[in-house]
């Protein structure tokens, strides 16, 4: 097995609970907070799919990102900063975001998983061996690293809704 399919296979897992955990939510259970200290599932799903799309776009191929190209930005209100992915939002911007619709909220999901697969689908091993300079810092960091935090970053963020559609409603996320 490839590691490029490890990679893949984590990333679909998660993707497919991610996926069973929106069925039946609805936009205001989406946008429901726990608590102020707590991030809500339309958050969440928001940032883990600018964290891929940051990471795979912009660093990995030094390609535009869909958030922009897309237009996505406009759909959820937002400025085009390529940077915003959530990243180090305080406790009180985090309360005052305002989450788009369901709808738009899963057709970027669905948009970033697709051009995640590509991406993976073309990359073998010995890519994973290159490296890319990642700014703030503009250290070189191995493109099999990069991809280890993106997968750590997914699976956490995905669990993170799974445990919330289910404390709000049931289970049904099951892979």
């Amino acid at each position: 097995m490839a590691a490029t399919d490890v990679i893949s296979t984590s990333l679909e897992r998660n993707w497919g609970m991610v996926d069973r955990a929106l069925e039946g939510l609805d936009d205001a259970i989406l946008a429901r907070q726990p608590n102020e200290d707590s991030n809500s599932i339309a958050w969440l799903l928001w940032h883990m799919n600018r964290v891929v799309d940051r990471m795979v776009n912009d660093r990995l191929q030094s390609k535009p990102q869909i958030w922009i190209e897309g237009g996505w930005h406009q759909r959820f209100g937002m400025d085009g900063d390529g940077e915003t992915t959530g990243q180090g939002m305080t406790k009180s911007e985090t309360a005052v975001w305002k989450p788009p619709t369901k709808e738009v909220l899963v057709g970027y999901f669905e948009a970033v998983k697709t051009s995640a697969r590509e991406y993976l689908s073309a990359l073998d091993d010995e890519g994973l061996e290159g490296s890319i300079t990642v700014p703030p810092a503009n250290e070189a960091r191995a493109i099999s690293d990069m991809l280890g935090v993106l997968v750590y970053d997914n699976i956490t963020h995905g669990g993170q809704i799974a445990y919330l559609r289910g404390y709000y409603q049931g289970m049904g996320w099951f892979v």
